[in-house]
């Protein structure tokens, strides 16, 4: 049997670098003639308040027009981009509004393609095995090759944020959340490692044109790496992505899963590498911010540094799901800038679903409807604060802190989606952050 193909190119010209990328990978050989191609992109996340920095943090534009030429180039018309964006399923302008900005109107008027909001779309109920049951876009499940396009990105629960992490979003909200399991068998790494079962044959392109430390979001740090990688083995790509973000594919779980299942090695022994060593382009991404713990408080280590004490604020875990985690660094930052110099007296806050409260604590906070279900009752807890809901509403989030005795600002919550633009700033200037990769013209 041979090894299962990679190709490694660094990015140096539009389409070229894409079509040499694809061709090293003989990733059309499989390729049905009038094929229904999905495209499937990461766009992690939009606003509509301001210009938010795109860089690693979505797949460029660029790298989404050159596969679309090349698709067009082997006779392909029917072309779908597919993103289940992660926002209120009820609001459709901010999904509408990233296709426009990113340019997929472009791609429709000039070759014909479809570009659809999966919560706007059906679902079908899939059964993994092992009684886990996830709804998948009916588009892409009907589609008969699929284009995976992921970020080249570090993540904050799952090491890194590649081919099989991408598929996560042509699920429902709902199978989202399960994914995020408490189960400590069934937890969201293994949902991660089957995630691509049902899918269809599928080339993986890893857009590395930028990359991220400390994703899925933009609050990570940014990278220009110039790199794309790509393979009709979605497992394949991943191990090999993982080791150019400087991670060992066995400390990766979601990939100890998928490989372990089908007699996989994780040494990358049984691939072939085409195009760059993987040595010479692999650079260190730290996928977490780290925390610290002792008896002035448990908290972010860069929360430590400026003297916050009496704030047991723990490590997020992988049950916290996307929902409440996009206002975890909110509520961290609102924490911050709350701090006026005097220790708070031994509060804690809780997040996820696996989390217990600790004995002699004077308050704590409950993040989330997970949350408070599982410890409303706990005989540790002296005063309870809960923000309820899935997610939480912002102002409960705010009530619950402040009657804790942390007065944080709400504006910062009435303005969460100008955040972005806060981060945008660091980039300001900086040649290698430009904004045309993200445009179709």
């Amino acid at each position: 049997m041979g090894k299962n193909l990679v190709s490694v190119v660094r990015y140096e010209e539009p389409y070229q670098s894409l079509k040499k990328a694809v061709f090293d990978c003989k990733g059309f050989n499989n390729l049905p003639s009038n094929a229904r191609v999905f495209i499937k992109p990461n766009i992690v996340f939009w606003t509509r308040a301001c210009n938010f920095p795109k860089w690693g943090v979505i797949t460029t534009s660029r790298v989404i027009e050159d596969i679309v030429l090349l698709l067009k180039e082997y006779g392909i018309e029917d072309i779908t981009i597919g993103e289940g964006i992660v926002a209120d399923p009820e609001d459709t302008k901010t999904p509408a509004h990233a296709f426009e900005s990113l340019g997929y109107n472009n791609l429709k008027e000039r070759y014909g393609v479809k570009y659809i909001n999966i919560m706007e779309r059906p679902f079908s109920k899939v059964d993994l095995g092992d009684n886990i049951y996830l709804k998948y876009n009916t588009d892409v499940l009907e589609s008969d090759y699929l284009i995976n396009i992921p970020v080249l990105k570090s993540h904050n629960q799952t090491v890194v944020s590649l081919g099989l992490k991408n598929l996560k979003g042509t699920i429902d909200i709902p199978s989202r959340k399960k994914c995020h399991s408490a189960d400590p068998q069934k937890d969201l790494h293994y949902h991660i490692s089957r995630i691509a079962d049902p899918m269809p044959p599928s080339l993986t392109v890893i857009d590395g044109i930028y990359s991220l430390e400390r994703g899925p979001a933009f609050d990570g740090r940014m990278r220009r790496s110039n790199l794309l990688v790509a393979s009709t083995d979605m497992l394949s790509a991943d191990l090999v992505g993982s080791r150019i973000l400087g991670h060992d594919p066995a400390s990766v779980e979601h990939l100890v899963y998928a490989a372990n299942r089908i007699n996989r090695p994780l040494d990358l022994s049984d691939i072939e590498i085409a195009g760059e060593k993987v040595e010479d382009v692999s650079s260190y991404h730290q996928f977490d911010f780290e925390y610290v713990s002792g008896e002035k408080g448990e908290m972010p280590k860069a929360l430590a540094k400026q003297g916050l004490e009496g704030i047991f604020y723990r490590k997020f875990d992988q049950t916290m799901c996307t929902y409440c985690s996009a206002l975890n660094g909110l509520i961290l930052t609102a924490i911050r800038q709350a701090w006026q110099g005097e220790s708070w007296e031994n509060i804690e806050v809780l997040t996820g679903k696996a989390m217990e409260p600790s004995p002699g604590m004077k308050a704590t906070i409950l993040i989330g409807q997970c949350m408070y279900n599982k410890n409303k009752d706990h005989p540790d807890i002296q005063k309870m604060f809960a923000a309820k809901g899935c997610p939480p509403d912002p102002k409960d989030i705010v009530d619950s802190l402040n009657n804790a005795g942390i007065a944080v600002d709400s504006a910062l919550f009435s303005q969460v989606d100008q955040l972005p633009g806060f981060f945008m700033s660091r980039y300001e200037g900086n040649p290698d952050f430009e904004e045309s990769f993200f445009r179709i013209t």
